[in-house]
């Protein structure tokens, strides 16, 4: 496999924030992510753009920002957005709204697709790279990630930021809720040069099948 080096990783996550000691905590098993709506303020944008996002467009928001801070990442870099389960809470809306009301809404059905997190950090940051969007087939996240990072593979791009987020699904799905409920952020740079001390993946035994891990991987 073509060398593969991950840097400028950046995280969110309820109850973790962007503390860096709690963070090290979460790695030791001695914090957890909690199981919350908490989202990031983003103070850094303006109030009516952020006045109405969900929580996992603004966790997306939090950490490709996070990621554009600490690295020299060029704007016209392409992005590439992992979700397991995307805007449910608003999708959910949506398909309530259809049922008891025979009807959507425009700027709601525009604040409830697959794209939606990620689109809107381009917006928000003058992003011009373009982005594609990503589902892992059977819910494991290695496969997403191979597809993700197939361009850098194949050298039609030199790098990428990798973004994953999912937000907390929602009390109202009952035991249909998935047992693995985590709302988390994370950005990356992939690239086939080492920058900043990356973390160099030589082979995909490391990826691991949920977001969670693979995260603890890069972080140790």
């Amino acid at each position: 496999m073509k060398e593969i080096y991950i840097s400028g990783i950046s995280k969110w996550a309820p109850g973790l924030t962007d503390d860096e000691n709690l963070w090290q905590s979460w790695l030791a098993g001695d914090a957890q992510i909690e199981q919350i709506k908490e989202s990031p303020k983003l103070e850094y944008t303006d109030p009516l753009f952020r006045r109405r996002l969900s929580q996992i467009t603004k966790m997306t928001i939090h950490v490709v920002h996070s990621l554009l801070e600490k690295t020299n990442i060029s704007k016209e870099t392409k992005l590439v957005f992992i979700s397991l389960r995307g805007e449910i809470e608003r999708e959910f809306t949506i398909n309530k709204g259809i049922i008891e009301d025979g009807m959507i809404l425009p700027a709601g059905f525009s604040l409830s697709v697959f794209n939606t997190p990620i689109s809107s950090a381009t917006l928000a940051f003058g992003l011009k790279g373009g982005y594609s969007v990503l589902y892992p087939s059977k819910n494991d996240f290695s496969e997403a990630f191979k597809a993700a990072i197939a361009p850098v593979l194949a050298g039609t791009e030199k790098e990428i930021i990798l973004v994953y987020a999912d937000e907390l699904v929602p009390d109202v799905y009952g035991d249909k809720r998935p047992q693995d409920n985590t709302p988390l952020a994370f950005a990356c740079v992939v690239s086939n040069e080492n920058k900043s001390n990356g973390v160099y993946l030589d082979d995909f035994s490391n990826v691991g099948k949920s977001p969670s891990e693979f995260l603890r991987f890069l972080l140790k």
